[in-house]
């Protein structure tokens, strides 16, 4: 068997920067934050080499992890211009994540299920952008951004609920709830909502965690 040398040094790389977030050390976080995500898809490579996937939903899961690289990269930085192209990666990897769960899960739903699937997300997103006090010229983009997640959520909540494979689908849908949570704290903190000590390690205990969730149940639908 293929040693994965690519997900000894992603655990390492997670491990160091939650300890740099939990310990208050910045520069250790931000120092291995950008190497996460690389390594993550170089471990899905190495899994692919020896096991036959989808190579359809292989490369959209590529596609996704790299522009979280891109955005974990964009949100180093505090300025404006750089958020903004961070949330914009972000929203296109979770079109890659959609495309890869939405085929497979919408398959079948009737209209009814849609009329009650898009009154929830809507609902969501009206509620958190509350909650959130968004207001301005932001409300737009990120009213946008709230809704791809919702629509994540919704199609790996659709997969859980219509289709077999209940054990692969919880790992997807529990990895879009996880997203969901910790980039709803990042806006929490942008917008002064909500602010305590280990704000920063939540968000990327959380946000590392919902990536490999949801590469690993993406592995376990790709697998042929």
């Amino acid at each position: 068997m293929r040693r994965n040398i690519p997900a000894l040094f992603f655990v390492i790389a997670t491990l160091l920067n939650w300890v740099g977030r939990y310990m208050g050390n910045d520069a250790l976080a931000a120092a291995v934050k950008p190497a996460i995500m690389p390594l993550l898809a170089a471990s899905v490579l190495v899994y692919a080499l020896s096991h036959r996937l989808d190579r359809r939903k292989l490369t959209l899961l590529i596609c996704a992890e790299l522009f979280g690289f891109a955005g974990d990269t964009c949100l180093l930085s505090d300025a404006f211009p750089l958020f903004a192209g961070g949330i914009g990666a972000f929203l296109i990897g979770h079109i890659f994540y959609v495309s890869i769960f939405g085929k497979e899960s919408w398959k079948g739903l009737g209209w009814g299920g849609w009329t009650a699937g898009i009154i929830v997300m809507a609902g969501m997103v009206f509620g958190l952008i509350k909650l959130l006090r968004i207001s301005g010229a932001l409300l737009p983009p990120m009213a946008v951004y709230g809704s791809m997640l919702m629509l994540l959520m919704f199609s790996t909540f659709c997969g859980l609920v219509r289709l077999r494979d209940k054990g692969t689908w919880a790992i997807l849908f529990i990895g879009s709830l996880l997203f969901t949570f910790s980039d709803a704290l990042i806006a929490a903190g942008t917008f002064g909502v909500v602010d305590f000590a280990l704000r920063e390690f939540v968000i990327m205990s959380t946000y590392v965690t919902a990536q490999a969730l949801l590469a690993i149940g993406t592995i376990r639908l790709a697998n042929v």
